[in-house]
């Protein structure tokens, strides 16, 4: 199998167009919270998935939001479909945003894990601490 995680990154906002195009604003790896246990609201998860030309149909797609334990805060599962490209293209992708009010129970490290197939977990670590007044993000 040649699918592939091309890149996946939590951004502030992300959309694809309709010709595909993927746009992102506002990447980020840590939030500062007023007070725990909190919710960081409408966080984008942007996924760019990449094959070959015999990719082509539908692929299985798992994710899971953990913490530091690897307790699974978040988690679904999905898919991805290529559709044919144009003759003489081989390679296919495709982007993916999805959209998650992300529970944030304590301070520390939790990550996205995202399964393509069932096969090898990619990692997008997220950090979260408290705020002094007046320095919450």
């Amino acid at each position: 199998m040649t699918l592939r995680l091309d890149f996946a990154v939590i951004a502030d906002y992300a959309l694809v167009d309709q010709h595909g195009k993927l746009s992102v604003l506002g990447m980020f790896q840590h939030v500062w919270v007023a007070a725990f246990p909190a919710i960081h609201p409408r966080t984008h998860l942007v996924l760019r998935v990449r094959g070959r030309r015999t990719d082509i149909g539908t692929h299985g797609i798992r994710i899971r939001f953990v913490d530091e334990d690897n307790t699974e805060l978040l988690g679904g599962e999905g898919s991805v479909k290529f559709g044919e490209p144009a003759a003489g293209v081989t390679e296919v992708e495709a982007g993916a945003v999805l959209v998650f009010d992300v529970p944030l129970p304590k301070p520390g490290e939790f990550a996205f894990e995202i399964t393509l197939d069932g096969g090898g977990v990619t990692r997008v670590p997220l950090t979260a601490s408290q705020a002094r007044a007046g320095d919450a993000h």
